[in-house]
């Protein structure tokens, strides 16, 4: 269903409100640069700081200003199922072609409780349900059984998922308890290429915020078998993943989309602050070598 590379987008503001109108331009960036699908209200877009009216304003945003041109992948992640499901019938509204949707974050439920969550969301919703997986945030680890149980049960409803576990052996883990259908993208930039060898098909992606360009060339090499274009284009954007978490993120991909385009700004909420002069240095250097500034 979803292939490629797929930014999990900013959420630029400015004087503490959403920047539409600078949002508006990078979705359009991100099209015009061959990304295949946008995520909105991800962790990067600091969808845990926003109001659910502005949660639910980006979304509508992007759905508008992508105009069908690529899928957009609505972050409708909570530690509230009830919330979650508020977020998923929104999108499914204002026209989303999926639901991204994070493992419940500080409630830290078992096995059977991500089962019980995903399962009312799928029972109760239309739209069709990426997981999120990224255990460094969220403590709970969506294990593969239970990845493999959501997928047997919901088929038409839980099509992939988003691994930020940062266990590459998930990829074949899921292949061989589910199939090739089922949809897998890399949650970590570094490791999107043997992720896409073991089976992966994509990337949701912080680096293509700001090289969408190379990273959707990346991901074309890869769908080609071109591995050794692959690991070139691999290799220049190599930095700018680790950049990218030199210090809190989006903070480090925000300060390098100041960089490269005069519209945007490097502005927070709290609890996060602008990157370190550290983090800026990695930024300046990684951009460099990936031939952005």
């Amino acid at each position: 269903m979803f292939s490629g590379s797929i930014p999990a987008l900013v959420t630029p503001f400015r004087d503490g409100a959403f920047d539409e109108k600078a949002f508006r331009r990078l979705v359009d960036w991100q099209i015009d640069n061959g990304s295949a699908a946008l995520v909105p209200c991800g962790t990067t877009g600091e969808a845990s700081t926003l109001s659910n009216a502005e949660h639910h304003r980006v979304i509508e945003v992007c759905v508008e200003q992508a105009a069908g041109r690529v899928p957009v992948i609505a972050g409708c992640g909570s530690n509230d199922t009830m919330n979650a499901l508020l977020h998923m019938t929104f999108s499914k509204k204002c026209g989303a072609q999926a639901a991204l949707c994070v493992a419940p974050y500080y409630n830290r439920p078992s096995q059977a409780g991500l089962i019980a969550h995903f399962s009312y969301l799928a029972e109760n919703n239309d739209l069709p349900i990426i997981l999120y997986n990224v255990p460094g945030r969220t403590v709970t680890d969506i294990l593969p059984e239970t990845v493999c149980e959501l997928a047997k049960r919901y088929p038409d409803k839980v099509v992939g998922i988003k691994d930020a576990s940062g266990d590459l052996s998930r990829v074949t883990d899921h292949r061989m308890g589910i199939g090739k259908h089922f949809c897998q993208l890399s949650g970590d930039d570094e490791l999107a290429l043997p992720a896409n060898a073991a089976g992966a098909v994509g990337c949701i992606s912080v680096t293509a915020n700001v090289a969408p360009k190379l990273c959707a060339e990346f991901q074309a090499a890869c769908a080609a078998n071109d591995l050794a274009l692959a690991r070139e284009l691999n290799d220049k954007l190599y930095p700018l993943h680790y950049a990218m978490f030199e210090d809190a993120s989006p903070g480090p991909v925000k300060y390098a989309l100041s960089r490269v385009h005069d519209w945007l700004g490097e502005e927070l909420r709290l609890p996060l602050v602008p990157c370190s002069d550290a983090a800026r240095r990695a930024v300046d250097e990684a951009l460099e070598h990936a031939g952005l500034v």
